[in-house]
């Protein structure tokens, strides 16, 4: 099954779009449904999506700027509807590489006949991503991981990913599935052992560590540091002093 979410800022015809059709039948789930393209943009952006459904004329965010934005930052299968047969609007759903372009009353063949090409496409995706091999995954996490060793103080999702030819969210997903942890905890393991180890040194103070670090106030290094190792900076140097390990 493939996850797709609908968009569209009337209720009766989002209901319509959602229940009528035989999803499940053709291979997709609907994972959500909005009438605020704002919340769904949220919501996209930190759960795994295959195809975003949605209406162009909408307030807040109308459909195609919903489009370009999440072109430049999730690999995600795009279909538009609307009442408006608009030559600007078809210019901009081509630059933007749409699916699809539907209009409205959506009639059901041409949905079926979208969305069976969809299926088609991200099944030979799916397959040619079981064929790479393993080997070019490895190879992320560790060049990830690598660059986290050497750039903890100040890593970014958005600069690693950009080392890796890949975009901030499809690097986090993979990531995440192929080590096992996330890449903001991953950092944060990272810069708690180093905060340990300095802390080991005495000629280091906290707030010395906290900087060096990356943090920019040394109340957060001492959150985080309690956080992880469930005592303070200043418990686990008592600690180490009385030789309590």
């Amino acid at each position: 099954m493939y996850n797709l979410v609908i968009i569209d800022d009337e209720q009766k015809i989002l209901d319509g779009m959602v229940n009528l059709f035989p999803w499940e039948e053709i291979g997709f789930t609907v994972a959500a449904q909005f009438t605020s393209p704002v919340k769904a943009e949220e919501y996209i952006q930190k759960n795994p999506v295959d195809v975003v459904l949605t209406d162009i004329e909408m307030p807040g965010m109308n459909g195609l700027e919903l489009c370009s934005r999440l072109s430049k930052s999730r690999p995600v299968k795009l279909v538009l509807f609307s009442s408006y047969q608009n030559y600007r609007y078809l210019r901009s759903a081509i630059q933007l590489s749409v699916v699809d372009y539907i209009l409205k009353p959506v009639k059901y063949s041409e949905l079926l006949s979208c969305f069976a090409r969809i299926r088609e496409a991200l099944d030979g995706e799916r397959e040619k991503e079981t064929e790479t091999p393993r080997g070019y995954y490895e190879k992320i996490v560790a060049d990830t991981v690598e660059y986290l060793n050497r750039n903890y103080q100040n890593a970014s999702l958005e600069e690693a990913a950009e080392r890796v030819n890949l975009s901030p969210s499809y690097l986090s997903k993979i990531f995440k599935e192929k080590s096992g942890s996330s890449f903001s905890d991953t950092l944060s393991t990272i810069r708690m052992n180093k905060g340990r180890e300095m802390l080991d040194d005495p000629q280091y103070k906290s707030y010395e560590i906290a900087y060096y670090l990356g943090y920019d106030n040394p109340k957060n290094f001492s959150r985080a540091f309690k956080a992880y190792f469930h005592m303070s900076p200043s418990e686990y140097r008592n600690r180490k002093e009385k030789g309590d390990g």
